[in-house]
C-alpha cells in the first residue's frame, strides 16, 4: 500500500504535511463568519476584512476586452508579454511618476504580482542566504525563500518610526548575507507611505550591501494628501530596485491577473527568465484591454476618490467608538490599535478582538499581532451605491457602540 506521507517535501512539512492543527488566521476569520451566520441568521455581516476592490474594472477596459477576445491574433501564448502592454506600462510609469523606462529591457508583465513575488527567490536565493521582509506584511514574500532553504529576517514596522524600517538597527552581519529586501509602499496593512529620504537611505543601504530592493507597489495610485511616489524616481534606484505594479488595486482588475515588474534591467531579465520557465504569459486579450486604461489618470483617480470618501467617513465612525483612527497615507485600509476588551471580556491579542467582533456583532476585520495588537478595516465593503455606503457605516457605528469596547 502506498505511503503518500513519505512523498511530501520537507519544505511543506514532510511526513507531517496536513497533520498540523494550526489554523491560518484568515481561515479562522472564515470559520468565525460561518459561526456568526449560524448564531445570528438574520444579521448582515459587515465585511471590512476583504482585501479586494468592491467595484468592477472601468468600463473602457471592460469594453476593450469584449473586442479583443474575438480577435484571432490574440490566440496562443503570450510568453513574456506583448510589446503593446510593455509600452503601456512604460507610459503609466511616465504619466503617474515621471519615471522613464525602456519598455523592452526594464519592464515585463506577470500574471499578477503574487506569482512574481513567489518566483523572485528562484533567481537570487541560495540555501542559507538571507532575505529581509517588513512585518506586518504579505507572507508570500517569505514563503518561497523558506522553500529554497533561505533564511527570512523580519524587519518590524513601528508607529514611532512612521511604519518605515529602521535601517540603523539591522545587524551588519545579516545585511552582508542578504540578497533581497522586500518593502511595500503604500503599505498593507498600515497605510503608510514612504518618504523620499527613506528611499534614498534604503538605496544607499542596498548599494553598500549589494542587495536587490523589491518594492511591491500595488497601491501606488491610491494615495491621499501627498503626491504619488515610485522608488524609481530616486537617484540610483534603477541600479538596485525591482518595483511591481498591479492592475488589481489601481483599476479594480482583481481576478484578471495582470501586473508588471520594472526597474533594474538585470533583475527584470533574471525574473523574466524564471517566469519563462514557469508560465506562458497572460491572455493577450487581457493585456490589450489593459492598454486602453492603465496610463489614464482619470480612471485611477475616480477609483482613488471612491476609497478616499469611504476612508474619511470610516475614520469618523471608528473615532466615535474609541479607536485611535487616522486617515492613512495610502491604500484602502485603516490600521488601528485593537481594543483591550469589550464589556466584561478581555482580549489577549488582536486576533481575539477580531474574532469577538465577528461572532458577536457581525463585524469582520483582519487582526495583526506581529508588532503589537492591531486591526485592519478595509474600505472595500460591499454596498449598492453611495447612499448604501452611509447605511453600512451607520450600522457599523451602532454595532461598535453596542460592543462597549475598552481601549
Amino acid at each position: 500500500m502506498m505511503n503518500a506521507q513519505k512523498l511530501f517535501a520537507e519544505r511543506i512539512g514532510g511526513e507531517n504535511y496536513g497533520k498540523s492543527t494550526a489554523i491560518y488566521k484568515f481561515e479562522k476569520i472564515k470559520r468565525a463568519k460561518a459561526r456568526a451566520r449560524q448564531i445570528h441568521p438574520d444579521l448582515e455581516i459587515l465585511d471590512f476584512g476583504v482585501g479586494e476592490p468592491d467595484r468592477m474594472a472601468p468600463e473602457p477596459i471592460r469594453e476593450a476586452l469584449k473586442v479583443e477576445v474575438d480577435k484571432s491574433s490574440n490566440r496562443g501564448y503570450a510568453d513574456n508579454g506583448i510589446p503593446e502592454f510593455k509600452q503601456a506600462a512604460a507610459e503609466y510609469m511616465k504619466s503617474f511618476f515621471g519615471v522613464e523606462l525602456d519598455p523592452f529591457s526594464e519592464i515585463n508583465h506577470s500574471i499578477g504580482t503574487k506569482p512574481a513575488l513567489a518566483m523572485l527567490p528562484l533567481a537570487f536565493v541560495n540555501p542559507g542566504e538571507v532575505i529581509f521582509q517588513t512585518v506586518p506584511g504579505y507572507p508570500v514574500m517569505a514563503t518561497h525563500t523558506r522553500y529554497l532553504g533561505g533564511e527570512v529576517v523580519d524587519i518590524p514596522l513601528l508607529e514611532e518610526n512612521g511604519f518605515l524600517p529602521d535601517l540603523g538597527k539591522i545587524d551588519p552581519a545579516l545585511a552582508d548575507r542578504c540578497k533581497l529586501f522586500y518593502i511595500n509602499y503604500p503599505n498593507n496593512p498600515t497605510g503608510a507611505v514612504a518618504t523620499d529620504e527613506f528611499y534614498d537611505e534604503l538605496i544607499a543601504f542596498a548599494q553598500q550591501y549589494n542587495i536587490l530592493i523589491v518594492q511591491d507597489a500595488p497601491y501606488a495610485t491610491l494615495v491621499y494628501d501627498s503626491p504619488r511616489k515610485s522608488i524609481l524616481q530616486r537617484p540610483g534606484a534603477k541600479e538596485c530596485v525591482l518595483e511591481l505594479h498591479s492592475m488589481s488595486k489601481a483599476y479594480n482588475m482583481t481576478g484578471w491577473r495582470l501586473a508588471f515588474f520594472c526597474g533594474a534591467a538585470w533583475a527584470v531579465d533574471a525574473l523574466a527568465m524564471i517566469k519563462d520557465n514557469c508560465d506562458s504569459g497572460q491572455f493577450k486579450a487581457i493585456q490589450h484591454a489593459a492598454c486602453v486604461g492603465i496610463a489614464d489618470k482619470s480612471l485611477a483617480e475616480e477609483i482613488r476618490d471612491h476609497y478616499e470618501k469611504r476612508l474619511r467617513r470610516m475614520v469618523e465612525v471608528l473615532q466615535e467608538a474609541g479607536f485611535d483612527a487616522r486617515m492613512p497615507g495610502g491604500t484602502f485600509y485603516l490600521y488601528v490599535k485593537a481594543p483591550k476588551g469589550a464589556g466584561d471580556v478581555l482580549f489577549s491579542n488582536a486576533e481575539e478582538a477580531s474574532l469577538y467582533l465577528i461572532e458577536n456583532f457581525g463585524i469582520s476585520t483582519v487582526p495583526w499581532d506581529n508588532t503589537g495588537p492591531c486591526i485592519r478595516f478595509g474600505a472595500v465593503f460591499e454596498s449598492e451605491d453611495d447612499a448604501d455606503d452611509e447605511r453600512v457605516l451607520t450600522e457599523l457605528s451602532a454595532r461598535l457602540k453596542k460592543a462597549d469596547l475598552k481601549f
